[in-house]
C-alpha cells in the first residue's frame, strides 16, 4: 500500500466518522461481585473510589513492567515478594501492571493460557501482599513490529515505510514512524482491528471476574489523535471506543472499575464527553516538567494546571480520578523537588497515583534491574497518606521537614476507623486530637480510630 494510497482511504474514514450520528456514550449493566477476598471490592460513589464499607479509597503505588513486551527485547526481571512486601510497608496500596498484547494473543486466535497464568500469579502475588492490582493492555507505538509495546507482530499494514531519521533516539524514531502512525490511524478509524483488541480485553479479564484485588481495568494506554483533529477524536472516536469496550467486556466482568484515559499530550486538554457506565475512572498521566530532559525549575504551577485539569475532565465525563502514571529520572536536578512537589498537590487534591515505575534501567524506578532497591529515593516517595476515610476527607498534608502529617475528616458516621499509610521509614508517631485515637497498626499503615463526625487528627514523632 502506497502511503497516498492510505492518505487517501484515511480521509475517506475520517469524513465518514464526522457525518455519521454520534453513537450512544452509555453501557448499562449490574455488577455481580461474589464476597470478597484478600482486600475489600471497590466501586465508584459520588465521583469517589470507595470500599465495599464505602470508605473513599486514595491509590497510590508503583507501576511494574515484568510482564511487558517491548519490540524484540526481554521481558524485564520478575516482581518478587520482597519488592511486593517493601512496597506495602512503606505504605503503598497498587500496583499497575502493564500487560502485553503482543504474548496475550502470539498468533491470531490464539490467546496463550501461558502467559495468563503469569499475569493471574502476579495479581495473586501483589494480593498476598496487601496491594491491590490494576490491569493496564499497555500500547505505546502501536505495537511490537516496530520496537514498541501493544499489539502483535502479525497485526500491521503491509509496505508502509518505517523511516528511520540520523541523530534522533529510537524511542522518538517510533513516534515519528509512517507506519507506525498508519497503524495507529487504522486502529482509530477502523472498526475491525478494534473488535480485535476487546476480544483480547475479555480473554484476558474473564478468569479475574471474581478477584476482589484487582481494583480495575485501564482500558487504553495513552491515546493520541494524530492524524485526526483532538476536537474530533474524543467525541467521535475516543469516548465510541471506550463505551463499546465497557461494554464488552462487562459482558464477561462486570465487577471491576474501568479506567479511561485522556489524551495522550497530558498538558493539552481532552474534549471529553458525557460517558454513562457504572463505576466509571478517568485517568491522566503527569509528567509535566519530567520529560524531555526535565524542564522543572522550581515552580508549581505547571504542575497543578495539569492536575486541574484532569480533576476537571473527570467531573465532565463524570468520573471519579486516578493517576496512572507520574514519574522523573531521579539522576535530574530537581528531581526530588519535582516529586515532592507532585505528592504534595496530590495530598492537598487527595488523589491517587501510580508512579512509573518501580524497576527501570533509564532512572525511572527505584529499582534497576537486580541491583538494590535505592531506598533514599523510595524514601522520598514515601509518605503518609489517608488510604480509607469514612465520611468525608476534607485535608490531609504532610510536612516532610517536621514529619508531621494533619486530617480533617467531616460527616463521619460515628465511630469509624481510618486507616493511614504510614511507610516502616518512618517513626511511630503519636496522635494529637481530641476526637480520635490510634486503634492499632500494621506493616505500612496505622489504624485511627475517629469519635466525631468532624475531627482535625495530627500525627507526629
Amino acid at each position: 500500500m502506497s502511503t497516498g494510497l492510505w492518505l487517501v482511504l484515511a480521509t475517506v474514514a475520517l469524513a465518514i466518522i464526522v457525518l455519521s450520528p454520534l453513537p450512544a456514550l452509555a453501557a448499562s449493566f449490574q455488577p455481580q461481585r461474589p464476597p470478597a477476598g484478600t482486600l475489600p471490592w471497590l466501586s465508584v460513589r459520588g465521583g469517589q473510589i470507595v470500599n465495599s464499607q464505602g470508605d473513599s479509597v486514595i491509590l497510590r503505588g508503583f507501576n511494574d513492567d515484568a510482564l511487558l513486551q517491548s519490540g524484540r527485547a526481554p521481558l524485564p526481571p520478575p516482581l518478587t515478594m520482597g519488592d511486593a512486601l517493601l512496597m506495602r510497608a512503606q505504605g503503598f496500596d497498587v500496583v499497575r501492571i502493564p500487560v502485553s498484547w503482543s504474548l496475550l494473543e502470539p498468533r491470531p486466535g490464539y490467546f496463550s493460557r501461558s502467559y495468563l497464568r503469569q499475569v493471574e500469579a502476579m495479581v495473586a502475588l501483589c494480593a498476598r501482599a496487601g496491594l491491590y492490582t490494576v490491569l493496564d493492555l499497555h500500547t505505546e507505538d502501536f505495537g511490537v513490529a516496530f520496537g514498541g509495546t501493544g499489539a502483535p507482530s502479525w497485526l500491521t499494514l503491509p509496505a508502509l515505510p518505517d523511516w528511520h531519521f540520523p541523530g534522533v533516539p529510537s524511542a522518538w524514531q517510533r513516534h515519528l514512524s509512517p507506519a507506525v502512525n498508519a497503524d495507529l490511524a487504522f486502529f482509530w478509524l477502523y472498526p475491525n482491528w478494534q473488535r480485535l483488541y476487546w476480544q483480547a480485553w475479555r480473554v484476558l479479564a474473564r478468569p479475574l471476574a471474581g478477584d476482589s484485588a484487582v481494583a480495575g481495568y485501564d482500558l487504553y494506554n495513552e491515546p493520541h489523535p494524530l492524524p485526526v483533529p483532538p476536537g474530533i477524536f474524543g467525541p467521535r472516536i475516543l469516548f465510541p471506543f471506550y463505551a463499546t469496550g465497557i461494554r464488552e467486556i462487562a459482558q464477561v466482568d462486570p465487577n471491576h472499575l474501568f479506567i479511561v484515559e485522556g489524551n495522550l499530550f497530558g498538558d493539552l486538554p481532552t474534549r471529553v464527553d458525557r460517558l454513562r457506565a457504572p463505576d466509571l475512572v478517568y485517568s491522566t498521566h503527569l509528567y509535566a516538567g519530567s520529560l524531555i530532559g526535565g524542564s522543572f525549575r522550581g515552580r508549581s504551577s505547571p504542575l497543578r494546571s495539569e492536575l486541574i485539569q484532569g480533576l476537571s475532565e473527570a467531573a465532565q465525563i463524570p468520573a471519579a480520578y486516578w493517576t496512572g502514571e507520574l514519574g522523573i529520572d531521579h539522576r535530574l536536578p530537581g528531581a526530588t523537588s519535582w516529586a515532592l512537589t507532585e505528592i504534595a498537590l496530590s495530598d492537598q487534591y487527595r488523589t491517587g497515583w501510580a508512579w512509573w515505575q518501580w524497576d527501570d534501567p533509564a532512572g525511572w524506578g527505584v529499582r534497576t534491574g537486580h541491583g538494590p532497591v535505592d531506598r533514599a529515593w523510595l524514601d522520598t516517595l514515601s509518605q503518609p497518606y489517608v488510604q480509607a476515610a469514612p465520611g468525608r476527607l476534607l485535608s490531609m498534608g504532610y510536612s516532610t521537614s517536621r514529619h508531621v502529617f494533619t486530617m480533617r475528616f467531616a460527616q463521619v458516621p460515628s465511630p469509624a476507623v481510618a486507616d493511614v499509610a504510614w511507610p516502616a521509614n518512618l517513626p511511630q508517631p503519636h496522635l494529637d486530637s481530641g476526637c480520635a485515637q490510634l486503634a492499632g497498626a500494621y506493616p505500612g499503615g496505622l489504624w485511627v480510630r475517629i469519635s466525631a463526625p468532624n475531627c482535625a487528627v495530627t500525627l507526629a514523632p
